[in-house]
C-alpha cells in the first residue's frame, strides 16, 4: 500500500510557542517516523522562497518510496536542493553509533534548525533515548538554556563552527559545562578547534551529511559499522547509515550511490592508522595558473589574521590565470582589511598561488536554511557588486 508523506512545519525559534510546537506536533511525528508508522518530511522555517523550494524537492503529493521514513531537504551548498530518502533503520544506526562514542545517553540541546539533518539527529537521540530536550532561542545566551537542562546527567549539544566562535568568545564557561558539543556541518578551522579544547571546551568534530543520516565520522574516525574510502574521485562512505537515495530521482541516485557506497564528492585523505582529513569539496578547487587551491584552506588562514573576522574563498575566471582566488571578509571590529597584506598573510602560510588576487569586505556571512555559509550567495553577490 503506497504511504504519503505526514508534513510538519519547523518552528521559528524567533517565534513566541515555538518551543511548545516543537514538542506538540514535530517531536510525535518524528517518534512515530522512527518507529516505521508514518513518513515525515520537515519544513523549514525561513523565507517564503525557502519554503516553497522545500516543498518543490519534497513533492508531497506522490507517494513516498518503499522504505523511505524520514524525507530530508538539503542546504543547496553544493547545486540545487535534493529530498534525502533515509529509512528509520538508518537514523537509528547513526543515533545509537554516536551515543556510543561519545560515552552513552544523554540530554540535548538544540541549537541547529530542526529542518536540517543536524537539527533531526539532536531530536531523534532525544526521541530514542526518552531523555529531556532543551531548546536554544534565537538570541537567548548559551548560559541560559543551559539552566534548563538537567543536572546528573550527561549534556550534550551540537554547533556550526560559527556557533562555537560566538559561544567561545562571550561564553566559554558555559561551553566547558557539556560533556561533548559536536561540531559540523562546515569545516572547522584548526585554530578555533584548538582554541576551544584549550579552553576546557570537550569539542567533538564531525563529518558527514544528509545522505548519511548526519555525522558518521567523529574526529577524524568512523563511527562503529561506517567504512570510509578516499581516492582521487574523492571519499566514499557506506555503512548501515546510509540513505535509500533521492526522492524521485532515480538517475541522480544512481550517480551518488554505487555498489553500497556514497560518493560525497569532497576531498580527502586516509592516513596509516584510518584517520580521515577532508580537504574541501572537489567543486570548490580553484585551478590558478595550474595550481590547485581548496577555499577552505585559505579561509582558515584568512580567519586567523587579526583584521578578519570571518570569510568566505572561491574562483572567478581570469584571462592570465585562468581563475583568480577572491576572498569576501568579515572585518575584525574597526578594522580594516587590506588585500596586500591579506596576500601576504597567506603567502607564507600557504603559498603564491593560494593568496587572493581580489578582496571584498561584507557585512556577514549569510546562512542556508542548515546553519551552514551559504557561499554560492556570496559569489553571486560579489560578482554582481562588481558589474
Amino acid at each position: 500500500m503506497a504511504r504519503q508523506l505526514t508534513l510538519v512545519r519547523a518552528p521559528d525559534m524567533s517565534e513566541p510557542g515555538a518551543e511548545a510546537h516543537l514538542h506538540a506536533a514535530l517531536l510525535p511525528a518524528l517518534r512515530a517516523c522512527l518507529d516505521g508508522a508514518a513518513p515525515l518530511a520537515v519544513l523549514p522555517a525561513g523565507p517564503s522562497a525557502v519554503v516553497e523550494a522545500a516543498r518543490a524537492a519534497l513533492r508531497v503529493e506522490e507517494p513516498v518510496e518503499p522504505g523511505a521514513d524520514l524525507v530530508v531537504v538539503t542546504s543547496g551548498s553544493t547545486g540545487r536542493s535534493r529530498a534525502v530518502l533515509l529509512s528509520a533503520a538508518a537514523v537509528r544506526a547513526s543515533s545509537c553509533a554516536a551515543l556510543d562514542r561519545l560515552g552513552g545517553p544523554g540530554s540535548w540541546l538544540l541549537a541547529l534548525p530542526a529542518a536540517a539533518m543536524g537539527g533531526l539527529q539532536v531530536l531523534s537521540r532525544s526521541v530514542l533515548t526518552g531523555r529531556p530536550l532543551a531548546v536554544l532561542e534565537r538570541g537567548e545566551r548559551l548560559a541560559d538554556a543551559l539552566s534548563r537542562m538537567p543536572d546528573g546527567e550527561r549534556r550534550y549539544t551540537s554547533l556550526v563552527p560559527t556557533q562555537l566562535r560566538r559561544f567561545l568568545d562571550a561564553e566559554p564557561e558555559a561551553l566547558r559545562a557539556f560533556d561533548a558539543v559536536l561540531v559540523g556541518g562546515a569545516a572547522t578551522d584548526p585554530e578555533l578547534l584548538s582554541r576551544a579544547r584549550a579552553a576546557g571546551v570537550a569539542v567533538t568534530t564531525t563529518y558527514g551529511m544528509t545522505e548519511t543520516a548526519g555525522g558518521c565520522v567523529y574526529d577524524g574516525l568512523p563511527l562503529d559499522g561506517v567504512r570510509v574510502r578516499a581516492d582521487a574521485g574523492g571519499v566514499l562512505l557506506a555503512g548501515p547509515v546510509l540513505a535509500l537515495g533521492y526522492r524521485l530521482d532515480p538517475a541522480a541516485t544512481a550517480a551518488a550511490f554505487r555498489d553500497g557506497w556514497f560518493a560525497t564528492r569532497d576531498a580527502g585523505s586516509l592516513d596509516p592508522d584510518g584517520r580521515l582529513t577532508v580537504s574541501g569539496r572537489l567543486d570548490d578547487v580553484v585551478i590558478t595558473g595550474g595550481v590547485n587551491v581548496a577555499p577552505a584552506a585559505v579561509e582558515a588562514v584568512l580567519r586567523e589574521h587579526p583584521d578578519v573576522e570571518d570569510a568566505v574563498v572561491f574562483g572567478r575566471p581570469d584571462d592570465e590565470w585562468g581563475r583568480r582566488v577572491v576572498a569576501a571578509v568579515v572585518p575584525s571590529a574597526d578594522a580594516s582589511p587590506d588585500l596586500a597584506v591579506l596576500r601576504a598573510w597567506v603567502t607564507d602560510r600557504l603559498g603564491a598561488p593560494a593568496a587572493p588576487r581580489e578582496l571584498h569586505t561584507i557585512a556577514a556571512v549569510p546562512a542556508l536554511h542548515t546553519g551552514k555559509p551559504d557561499r554560492r550567495a556570496v559569489a553571486a553577490a560579489v560578482t554582481e557588486g562588481t558589474r
